[in-house]
């Protein structure tokens, strides 16, 4: 498992990876705002290049907060084939909101 993160007193972000043969399951938690959004385009671009065939699972049941930044790289994501895991009405319906103009189907 590879963890990248930023832990703060008043702000907390974390990233971990954890890889099979034929997937990679990202587990986000924390606030993704316009501070931590570059962090995980960074680690999605890496993860892109390294293994494109890989089928990618994000889990988004510890987000707490999303903005517009950290929706920006939402979209890409879903782009890009990221399947998504969601709790909460919220993340949720932001999820359909992002997949709306790409007509992106939910997997769930």
């Amino acid at each position: 498992m590879n963890c990248v993160g930023l832990d703060h007193r008043t702000t907390m972000f974390r990233i971990s990876i954890e890889q099979t043969s034929s997937e990679e399951r990202w587990t986000i938690q924390g606030r993704l705002t316009a501070a931590f959004a570059g962090e995980l385009d960074a680690a999605w671009n890496s993860s892109l290049q390294r293994n494109p065939l890989l089928t990618r699972v994000v889990d988004l049941c510890g987000v707490v907060l999303i903005d517009r930044r950290g929706q920006e790289v939402l979209r890409k994501m879903l782009r890009q084939d990221a399947e998504f895991i969601a709790a909460g009405v919220y993340t949720k319906r932001l999820l359909e909101q992002l997949r709306a103009p790409l007509e992106i189907p939910s997997r769930s």
